[in-house]
């Protein structure tokens, strides 16, 4: 990204520009509203814009999903959630698992109301030229009029590592459209998304990491392999919702009570999505695979999904405005996917292209009750009566209880959920040059239980999960998949907490975990995020304006335990019982300003690497990088 010395040198001159003007446009407000849908796209849920300045230098869209992440030291490489109850699960992510926190899928669409046209740029960069690592970010949004919008967000990662052959150029773009008029609603969110990174295989020797350069250090998949992931998606959603009869409930609270008591809804969701995967090595033989069933020169393994899902369902609910609310919904879904891959063949030629197609055709139901403003239960279920996946059935429910009223009251929350569902196909049938299967797995039964409460005011959070799996499924040391027969069961608790005295402050966020079979699943006992800092706001009385300042410094900490490994060949992260990852403190300086409308953030990460040891891993192999000096800059726009 050579244009980041004129974008920086364009954002500053915009900032200076905006402390001398604060005191003009103070008054003006600016109301944005973003929302995305429930899982099954009934319901908008609101979200936070995230403008805030709270820790700016926590810039990693990987932490807006879990604050815990384990990963193969770039940011952009693939990622899994250390806390067992933030992983996706979901069989048809199985491609892009570990990099759906980059993405834009229908499973996280965005969508925004704003009264004026919202703009932000988002940049950071880290590291000397050759070793470059930079984010930006550009999202913009606004209104034709009061109900429809259109928006869009373009995410760049490239960075090209401190070690060899880590480079990771991650594009992500998404184009969303929403019109919210009374009797007709809809959504539409178009995603095209771009990963390649090289992989390296993780390092030769640690001991390396005491005497040698991180670019010196020798890795297993060097120059003659030049390996490297290729991951295309590209998807649209589009969810049309519309209210036959009466318009549906006047905005005039007058009027409220002389409302149809019952309305209905008919709801269409459209969803098509193709996902491609390739991995490509120049120098199969090079020892770091055992087997090259197609090609002993060159690999090059190509996987592929895509899929058509079509919802028809009906719902209903009682009139809103009215102490007792009652509303449920039923629908009818069909799915088609197609899933093609090169697999090896006994005979000439070796290999040959595999094309499979299968359908699901699934029943869905929800039911929900709002007693008051405070209390509300929701149960909802999914079965697939036919298909790939005829018999798979799932069951959720949620009690939500709010104490008080106001925007943001304490509230207290009880979930669960069964299920019985098959693993992903592509755990089934796989066929590359290194690997191949087929598999006749049973059904994963699972068993949920959670609750959450929360205090907004206290700054606040406690989370406690409780699961119970039969049939666990996943890759083991071999790095092939497997599946546990017996039971496997897992306990966590996150507890979120700020606490602040005159213009200190620490936040704290802390996992606890425990699971009963460390050889099926493995959990670091505790996982600890502390960020302690010193806030100051420096007023100006010529400009009546203000800067925000946070100076502090994090620590990031997990208990030994035997991490995941990585294969970059399948792609995916494998149990491992060789070697231990984590007991190590990673420190991170920051100074964080806020000037109105513009963010900015200069940190000194992993300040304490070669102080406190060199076991700063948290995947066997692959180190994190070294101290690094980064800064960012977030600009909004209002008009």
């Amino acid at each position: 990204m050579p244009v980041r010395i004129p974008l920086i040198i364009i954002l500053l001159f915009y900032a200076a520009i905006d402390v001398f003007s604060q005191a003009g446009d103070s008054a003006v407000v600016h109301k944005t509203r973003q929302w995305t849908l429930t899982d099954d796209y009934t319901t908008e849920t609101l979200t936070d814009p995230d403008t805030s300045f709270a820790l700016l230098h926590r810039y990693r869209k990987t932490d807006k999903l879990s604050p815990f992440n384990a990963f193969t030291g770039n940011y952009g490489q693939p990622v899994y959630q250390i806390n067992f109850f933030d992983r996706i699960n979901d069989p048809p992510r199985f491609l892009y698992r570990h990099y759906h926190a980059y993405m834009f899928t229908p499973y996280n669409p965005v969508f925004m109301n704003t009264r004026v046209p919202f703009t932000e740029i988002v940049f950071t960069y880290a590291g000397p030229r050759e070793m470059a690592d930079q984010t930006f970010r550009i999202r913009h949004s606004q209104n034709v009029n009061r109900f429809l919008n259109f928006g869009l967000i373009y995410d760049i990662v490239n960075s090209l590592g401190q070690y060899s052959y880590q480079k990771t150029d991650n594009k992500n773009f998404t184009f969303h459209i929403s019109y919210s008029g009374e009797k007709y609603k809809f959504y539409f969110s178009a995603g095209l998304n771009t990963i390649l990174n090289n992989e390296n295989g993780g390092i030769t020797d640690v001991t390396q990491l005491q005497s040698f350069e991180p670019r010196d250090v020798e890795v297993k998949l060097g120059s003659l392999s030049r390996a490297r992931t290729l991951l295309k998606n590209n998807n649209i959603l589009l969810v049309q919702r519309y209210a036959p009869g009466n318009a549906g409930i006047n905005r005039d609270s007058l009027k409220a009570n002389n409302s149809p008591y019952l309305r209905g809804f008919l709801t269409h969701i459209f969803i098509i999505e193709g996902t491609r995967r390739t991995y490509s090595d120049n120098y199969p033989m090079s020892g770091f695979y055992d087997t090259a069933y197609i090609n002993s020169t060159e690999t090059y393994d190509s996987l592929s999904e895509r899929s058509i899902k079509n919802t028809l369902r009906f719902d209903f609910s009682t009139n809103p405005a009215r102490k007792f609310r009652l509303g449920g919904g039923v629908g009818i879904g069909h799915e088609i996917f197609r899933y093609s891959q090169i697999i090896p063949s006994e005979l000439s030629p070796p290999s040959d292209t595999s094309l499979r197609k299968e359908y699901n055709l699934l029943l869905k139901g929800l039911l929900f009750n709002d007693i008051g403003d405070n209390l509300r239960w929701k149960a909802s279920g999914q079965l697939f009566l036919a298909g790939f996946r005829a018999g798979d059935f799932r069951a959720e429910g949620e009690i939500i209880k709010k104490f008080g009223k106001g925007a943001d009251p304490p509230s207290w929350n009880i979930y669960g959920s069964f299920s019985s569902e098959k693993p992903s196909y592509w755990l089934y049938y796989w066929g590359s040059n290194h690997f191949k299967w087929e598999n006749d797995f049973l059904k994963i039964f699972r068993v949920d239980a959670g609750t959450k409460l929360s205090v907004p005011s206290r700054h606040f959070i406690i989370r406690g999960d409780y699961a119970i799996i039969d049939n666990y499924t996943w890759f083991g040391p071999d790095t092939v998949p497997y599946q546990h027969g017996g039971g496997l069961s897992v306990a966590s608790v996150m507890i979120q907490k700020e606490f602040s005295a005159w213009r200190l402050h620490l936040s704290n966020q802390l996992l606890i975990q425990k699971t009963s079979n460390r050889e099926v699943l493995d959990l670091p006992l505790i996982t600890l995020r502390s960020a302690g800092y010193f806030e100051h706001n420096f007023r100006f009385r010529l400009t009546k304006g203000s800067i925000n300042t946070r100076a502090g410094v994090e620590i990031f900490y997990n208990t030994g335990y035997f991490g995941y490994n990585y294969n970059p060949s399948t792609g995916v992260y494998f149990n491992q019982s060789a070697v231990t990852t984590g007991n190590y403190p990673m420190l991170t300086a920051f100074f964080n300003a806020s000037l109105k409308r513009t963010r900015i953030f200069l940190a000194l990460e992993h300040f304490n690497s070669g102080l406190t040891g060199y076991n700063y891993f948290m995947v066997p192999g692959y180190p994190l990088n070294i101290r690094t000096f980064r800064y960012g800059i977030a600009w909004t726009f209002y008009d």
